[in-house]
């Protein structure tokens, strides 16, 4: 088979564990064919992606919030939307409401801002590793806003100890009734999305923009948010640092993310 497309997760995937990607990584991509898609898909915002798109010199469009917006990347600091999905402000309380209960973090992200209330130790440590940094606001005056605009998040996280967000998790999709992408980034980070919006229907809709076939695509991830594409992909390979269920799914393993894992695949499938 001859592969047309690389998707690739950034956290815990294209990044080590210091949140760097490594020189191995950078030269396998570097060293791909002009013109070969390489999709970067990532629950972040888009500043949270854009500086490293701009540091793999990739001109290809990014998948933001898990598939809830898909931008084309048009300076180095400016996008245009390719897709824009938003929560409703009802769903948005309701979220609000739970996680109050539950006594974690809660943030909301909305195009290329990222809202909290407050800068906690949770706070703190998203804007280490993101390289991002939120604006302070009290969150009635953000949903009034919101309300006013017509708009929501795309999307709400939640962070807080492993047990409290397994808990939420389930409260959530206990009361969402599938109207509510629902799922764990990682065991401390529950992200929470439109119905719709998933890293596997905004690759489809890049599939189609650079005419591919669904078995031309290699997809690499490493957590819960990944799988779905790892099995949408015609190739679908977790991370050695991957959790057993996410292995389980994967056509393939890979190298951890400190081992040059995402090198590993381009240089075993597409060099």
């Amino acid at each position: 088979m001859t592969y047309k497309m690389l998707c690739l997760d950034i956290d815990g995937t294209l990044l080590d564990s210091n949140h760097k990607i490594s020189f191995e990584t950078k030269k396998a991509i570097q060293s791909l064919p002009e013109g070969f898609p390489v999709i970067l898909v990532s629950a972040r915002m888009p500043k949270g992606i854009m500086f490293l798109h701009n540091e793999l010199e990739l001109n290809t469009p990014i998948i933001c919030y898990s598939g809830a917006l898909v931008v084309d990347v048009t300076t180095d600091t400016s996008y245009k939307p390719i897709l824009n999905k938003t929560m409703t402000l009802d769903e948005i309380k309701k979220i609000t409401s739970q996680a109050k209960i539950r006594d974690v973090h809660i943030g909301f992200y909305k195009d290329n801002e990222w809202y909290v209330n407050k800068m906690d130790d949770w706070a703190i440590q998203e804007q280490e590793i993101a390289k991002t940094e939120p604006k302070i606001m009290d969150y009635q005056k953000l949903f009034h806003m919101w309300e006013q605009q017509n708009t929501g998040a795309n999307k709400v996280l939640c962070m807080g100890q492993e047990k409290e967000i397994e808990r939420l998790e389930q409260d959530l999709q206990n009361i969402c009734n599938g109207e509510l992408t629902v799922y764990r980034s990682k065991p401390t980070y529950l992200e929470i999305m439109h119905h719709t919006a998933n890293k596997t229907s905004a690759i489809h809709l890049l599939q189609e923009k650079y005419t591919l076939k669904q078995n031309q695509i290699i997809a690499v991830g490493d957590n819960f948010n990944d799988i779905d594409m790892l099995k949408y992909a015609g190739l679908g390979i977790a991370m050695g640092n991957s959790p057993e269920p996410v292995k389980q799914i994967a056509n393939e393993i890979t190298f951890s993310n400190d081992d040059n894992g995402v090198a590993k695949v381009i240089q075993k499938y597409l060099l």
